[in-house]
């Protein structure tokens, strides 16, 4: 409060209070209840601790009591005594901790979260099961709750750089969930040096101390180390950055050696053309094609996926640490296997020259690609040759000189009329690219460059794609008296029709329109017919990662509902068991249902897709933070530089610009615009300037200058060139 010292007649100094407005009196009163939601006070109370002399402004306050009360936000308890109202307001639910103080409360019932300022957040920590008290709500304000007592802690864990002073230590960390640096006793330090990253977990935080203790969990090693570095990102999403000792020596045990008896149990393809084709730096094949020629005309195609079931059995060791980590995390510079290596690499792993089980969809295909008949059966093959995509592309793009160069041209011909029929049926062309770095010896990035998806990589997936359906039409068709069994499908919901509607809002500025609403299969040809009239336009990044967004997420469900996005009424993942763990579970179930086997339960593999789903959106979280760091490596050295981009984001805080030459995005933050006041409008995607009325849209193109990068953050500052 403002005051300023006058002088009576004799001298003295007395002090002059600045009038308040009946809002600011207001939302000191509201404070003071909210703060001791315990507490009684009448008006006088208010007034002193307020600092309120004034006769006007004491009867303000009794005039505000009456409105609070009024609107049910205190109540009298008797003659002229106030407190908070809080009757029959506790509830149960998870607690989310932000670092910007946002924090907020999930009740349990699935209703709408709640706010929970930082003062009322008595120490609980994210993912904390609470107990709350919900305030009373006043008019026009949002609904508050009060942490009253954590009823289940979650194990906290944090990553960040250690400062180690002479008698003490922290940890200081960018998480976005806590904003507290971590106070570590030096003999908890684990050997941790000043500068180092370091994975910390919380012990204890004392209801008095502004800071949690905690304890190193593990040293990562110096900040700015590329190893240290990557595994800090998986730490931060909670993702393992090794594999335990005792499943490698789990799969140390297992033998590579196949039994005669396993080959006498399986159709063999030793003798059929076979090859793989991957990514050049990949060591995980899990799966390879065959082909060989029928009567007829006809075509016998095969696809082949390593048979890591027969080596993984259920509720072991391995089995478990699968399960739990669900899927193999890829980063920019490295991948962290869901199996042992010794299985992900070897004994599993499809490798040229060796003799390998298989799990097995082959088809019997026509000219046109029409499947006449399949078989799926467990396999033994010997793939003849690992091709990477860019060879395999070559042979393509020859003329048809090469081995297996006619192998992979027939392959080519019957998966571009595969793809051409799935179009045709409704399929969305989602045909984005990969950003990649060019890296040195360190793993610093010395190029950026963009992957994009050619016929060699189109070849394959059109394949795992029909192997894929197959396997999942194959159990939704073959009903039981009992019914459907219980599967593991792969599913994408239709668009939300709230978020297509945005989206062709927002085209409609470039010109372009859309269908959102039709029969089947004409909202996703428009949005095809879309994507090719955007393609090598400026915008045409923008439009698609809107188009994307304004889809839903697929996921794994034993509810069969179709995949929308590939127009396919059953799919599922069969053909990356090395890989994700969904897929291990459909060999299971597809081995026990071809076998005769009765349905599984599905309350137990409803939460495995769940879970699997969750993992899934974890992995891909931490493979962007990974991209997103060695982008603002990349740019780390080129501080003052102009580029021109394009706003790619438009929020209260800023704009977000991404650079047309290298993808790199960064961030104008609002308070660099300097020229004007400017407003946010969420419904339009810009700012506005209150005075002079210019307007930044998203997809507007941009000039910017190179102002800093955090490498701590994982971002790019920019500003407007010229200014």
């Amino acid at each position: 409060m403002s005051k300023s010292k006058l002088k009576n007649k004799e001298g003295k100094e007395k002090t002059k209070v600045k009038r308040m407005k009946k809002q600011a009196i207001a939302q000191a009163v509201a404070e003071i209840f909210r703060s001791s939601p315990k507490e009684y006070y009448n008006y006088k109370q208010l007034c002193k601790l307020i600092g309120i002399d004034s006769q006007v402004q004491k009867l303000l306050v009794v005039d505000i009591l009456s409105n609070l009360t009024a609107d049910n936000f205190i109540s009298e308890t008797d003659h002229g005594r106030y407190r908070l109202n809080t009757l029959g307001t506790l509830a149960t639910g998870v607690f989310h901790r932000r670092s910007n103080g946002k924090n907020s409360f999930i009740p349990e019932d699935g209703s709408t979260p709640v706010f929970v300022a930082e003062r009322n957040s008595g120490h609980a920590m994210d993912g904390d099961k609470v107990k709350v008290q919900l305030l009373a709500k006043r008019r026009g304000a949002e609904p508050e709750a009060q942490v009253m007592e954590v009823i289940e802690r979650v194990e906290q864990t944090f990553v960040g750089n250690l400062q180690i002073a002479k008698g003490y230590a922290f940890l200081v960390t960018e998480d976005k969930r806590f904003a507290n640096d971590i106070f570590i006793h030096k003999s908890e330090l684990k050997g941790g040096k000043n500068g180092d990253k370091a994975v910390v977990r919380i012990i204890e935080w004392p209801e008095n101390a502004k800071n949690p203790l905690g304890k190193v969990v593990d040293i990562l090693g110096p900040a700015g180390n590329n190893t240290a570095e990557m595994h800090a990102i998986l730490a931060e999403f909670g993702l393992p950055y090794k594999y335990p000792p005792l499943g490698e020596r789990a799969a140390e045990r297992i033998p590579d050696a196949i039994s005669a008896e396993d080959i006498s149990e399986r159709e063999d393809f030793r003798r059929v053309t076979t090859f793989t084709i991957d990514p050049k730096d990949a060591k995980d094949f899990d799966d390879a094609v065959s082909i060989r020629s029928l009567a007829n005309g006809k075509w016998e195609v095969g696809v082949h996926i390593a048979d890591v079931t027969h080596y993984v059995k259920p509720d072991t060791v391995i089995d478990r640490e699968a399960q739990e980590r669900a899927t193999s995390v890829y980063l920019v510079d490295r991948t962290i296997p869901m199996l042992p290596e010794r299985l992900s690499n070897g004994i599993c792993s499809l490798r040229p020259g060796e003799e390998k089980l298989c799990f097995s969809v082959i088809f019997d295909m026509n000219e046109n690609a029409e499947v006449k008949k399949y078989r799926i059966k467990r396999t033994v093959i010997k793939s003849d040759r690992r091709f990477t995509y860019e060879e395999a592309q070559e042979l393509l793009e020859g003329a048809g000189e090469g081995e297996y160069a006619k192998e992979l041209a027939t392959l080519d011909l019957l998966a571009k009329k595969l793809r051409q029929t799935r179009f045709k049926n409704g399929a969305i062309n989602f045909d984005r690219y990969e950003v990649k770095f060019e890296t040195d010896d360190n793993g610093k990035p010395l190029n950026v460059y963009f992957k994009e998806s050619k016929d060699a990589n189109k070849l394959i997936e059109e394949f795992m794609l029909l192997a894929n359906k197959t396997v999942a039409e194959f159990i939704s068709k073959s009903e039981t008296e009992k019914g459907i069994r219980t599967f593991v499908y792969r599913v994408h919901e239709h668009p939300d029709p709230e978020k297509m509607e945005n989206f062709a809002a927002f085209i409609r500025r470039f010109g372009y329109r859309i269908k959102t609403v039709g029969k089947e299969g004409e909202v996703s040809k428009g949005i095809n017919l879309l994507l090719d009239t955007v393609h090598g336009k400026p915008e045409e990044n923008l439009i698609e990662k809107l188009a994307v967004r304004a889809m839903q997420k697929a996921k794994y469900s034993t509810d069969n509902i179709g995949h929308y996005g590939l127009a396919f009424e059953s799919y599922t993942h069969f053909t990356s068991p090395i890989r994700r763990y969904p897929d291990m579970l459909v060999h299971r179930l597809l081995e026990r249902y071809m076998a005769g086997g009765r349905s599984i339960s599905r309350t137990k593999y409803n939460e495995l897709c769940e879970h699997c789903s969750n993992m899934e959106l974890v992995a891909s979280n931490a493979e962007r933070a990974s991209i997103k760091y060695k982008q603002v490596e990349y740019m780390s050295d080129k501080l003052g530089k102009v580029y021109d981009g394009v706003i790619s984001g438009v929020t209260e805080w800023g704009l977000y610009v991404e650079l047309n030459e290298n993808k790199c995005e960064g961030l104008v933050p609002i308070r660099d615009l300097q020229d004007d006041y400017y407003e946010f409008d969420d419904k339009n995607y810009c700012l506005t300037g209150r005075r002079h009325r210019q307007q930044f849209r998203l997809g507007d193109p941009i000039t910017i200058r190179v102002v800093q990068a955090n490498m701590e953050r994982k971002q790019l500052d920019f500003a407007l060139a010229g200014l």
